[in-house]
């Protein structure tokens, strides 16, 4: 039984979309496509100014659109199949939607006369979508397709940026149209920034009581400079949350306080503050409530002002603030070039965080998901050449290393660097493949403790009895132990295994110097 629609002459429904994309820019689909796409895959193959990324899961498609868009500022598609595969995709669209990533999502779905049917791969897509999307549409047809796809990039670029999920149903990616490729449409502007506010927040600044600025959002060069120009004229602390998305960071530049991550550490750099301005942010809290522990971290007396929330006009607020407290000509405190010697004998987090600091190219794009290993890397990169540095925003662990594939993509020529634990590693390891069949130039570091060592600290933390032999089973990554160096060239990436200071130095000068990615277990 069938009751399609004939089918007038013209382009396909997904021949308009992908033009209409083309032609606004967004330029990368990374995809994992099944039946119901094969139209856009053909419409993919037919357009030459659309580059095509295959990942091996859904997971590592979604991240790399959030890395390439917190890169490149503008949107990358994805194309998933379905709910299902919509689905195994949402971890690492819940960390682009924390970090405000302009994500253009296309998701196949049935045919709009079959999906009454219920057939087994039937679900309600709209359902899964919409608690990472800030805009979601089913298409309704060919000839209005390409327009939906023109509002799904306006929606994905409304500041500071957001997840745009379009639905498109198989039949209207296969029905034919003569509907016009529509213009790219504007792109929507800020919420004006509240005077009122500002003077407020201004006032505080001038009031000779301890104060902290606490910013987030996509730190560039010129915000992290704003920012500090502010602090540097009030006498005002700069702060950083626990999680950015990306920032500018490394010699000759302004280097921010971060947020600790656990919560006594935190109120501890925020006790005796009368005054937090938040910009592109909201209240510091901690990522869990633990029973007997602070959560609300605004100390008690500290009075709030928001210049602009997590979704207001950080640029806009950074001006604002700046003209009112007259931190114009204020030339802030900058981070002095330092790069630490090569480290010898054990290797260990610090180890590795010296030889990253010693060797680390210029301009190099670091992607940070090192959970407990990581923090000798960012103490030992904070004189390094100049570089970015991308967060885990959302929390959800298996984005590093998709994340770092998009950041590649989205910015050929220079270095990326991934910081990987081994437990977030083998969430989304099929990313290893992509790298190689994209030939990115990705070092990726792998620090191998064989455990997911951060929930072996939360066990206590949340006041469970001490972990028994079952309980420690399930926070280690033994019995196999995993062969990370057989694993990554079994997908075509150049490997190497370090026990000692002096051989992660030697993969590492390596793993630098030639193309494509490559990959160290370290063992630590």
């Amino acid at each position: 039984m069938s009751d399609s629609p004939s089918q007038p002459a013209g382009r396909t429904g997904a021949e308009a979309l992908v033009q209409t994309f083309v032609d606004a820019g967004v330029r990368v689909c990374f995809t994992n496509p099944g039946t119901s796409e094969m139209h856009f895959v053909a419409a993919l193959d037919t357009n030459p100014q659309m580059r095509c990324v295959l990942g091996l899961f859904e997971g590592v498609v979604t991240g790399a659109a959030d890395g390439y868009g917190r890169m490149a500022g503008t949107p990358a598609a994805t194309l998933l199949h379905l709910g299902p595969g919509l689905g195994n995709g949402l971890a690492n669209l819940h960390n682009a939607k924390k970090a405000r990533t302009p994500v253009v999502n296309v998701v196949g779905d049935h045919a709009t006369y079959h999906r009454k049917y219920d057939a087994p791969l039937t679900s309600d897509v709209e359902a899964i979508a919409r608690p990472v999307s800030g805009w979601v549409k089913a298409a309704a047809s060919a000839d209005t397709v390409a327009a939906d796809g023109a509002a799904a990039i306006q929606a994905a670029l409304a500041p500071p940026g957001q997840v745009a999920t379009l639905i498109l149903p198989a039949d209207t990616a296969w029905d034919t149209t003569t509907a016009p490729i529509p213009a790219p449409l504007p792109r929507l502007g800020p919420p004006p920034i509240d005077g009122e506010r500002v003077q407020s927040a201004a006032r505080a600044l001038a009031s000779g009581e301890p104060c902290v600025l606490l910013i987030n959002g996509v730190l560039t060069e010129a915000r992290v400079q704003a920012a500090a120009r502010i602090a540097a004229a009030t006498g005002a602390r700069l702060v950083t949350d626990t999680f950015v998305p990306r920032m500018r960071r490394g010699a000759g530049l302004p280097a921010p306080l971060r947020l600790p991550y656990f919560g006594e550490q935190a109120a501890e750099m925020l006790a005796g503050t009368r005054h937090i301005i938040l910009l592109g942010t909201q209240a510091p809290v901690t990522f869990f409530a633990y029973p007997g522990k602070p959560y609300w971290l605004t100390p008690e007396g500290c009075t709030l002002h928001e210049v602009a929330g997590r979704d207001g006009d950080l640029d806009g607020a950074l001006d604002a603030l700046g003209q009112a407290v007259g931190a114009g000509g204020k030339a802030a405190p900058l981070a002095a070039a330092d790069r630490p010697a090569l480290p010898s004998g054990k290797l260990d987090a610090r180890a590795i965080g010296a030889a990253v600091g010693h060797l680390l190219p210029e301009n190099a794009v670091v992607v940070d998901e090192g959970g407990t290993s990581g923090h000798g890397t960012v103490m030992g990169t904070r004189g390094a050449p100049a570089h970015d540095w991308l967060q885990l925003t959302g929390g959800s662990i298996g984005y590093a290393l998709p994340t770092a594939t998009g950041a590649a993509i989205a910015a050929p020529g220079r270095r990326v660097l991934c910081l990987q634990g081994d437990g977030g590693g083998m969430y989304t390891v099929q990313a290893l493949w992509t790298q190689a069949r994209e030939r990115l130039d990705i070092t990726t570091v792998i620090f191998a403790n064989r455990r997911y060592s951060i929930l072996q600290v939360e066990f206590g933390r949340v006041g469970a009895h001490a972990p028994g032999p079952k309980a420690m089973s399930m926070l280690e990554l033994t019995n196999p132990t995993i062969d990370w160096v057989g694993m990554a060239r079994s997908m075509g990436v150049t490997a190497w295994r370090a026990d000692s200071a002096e051989s992660f130095n030697k993969a590492l000068a390596a793993s630098f110097a030639q193309p494509g990615p490559s990959l160290i277990e370290a063992l630590i």
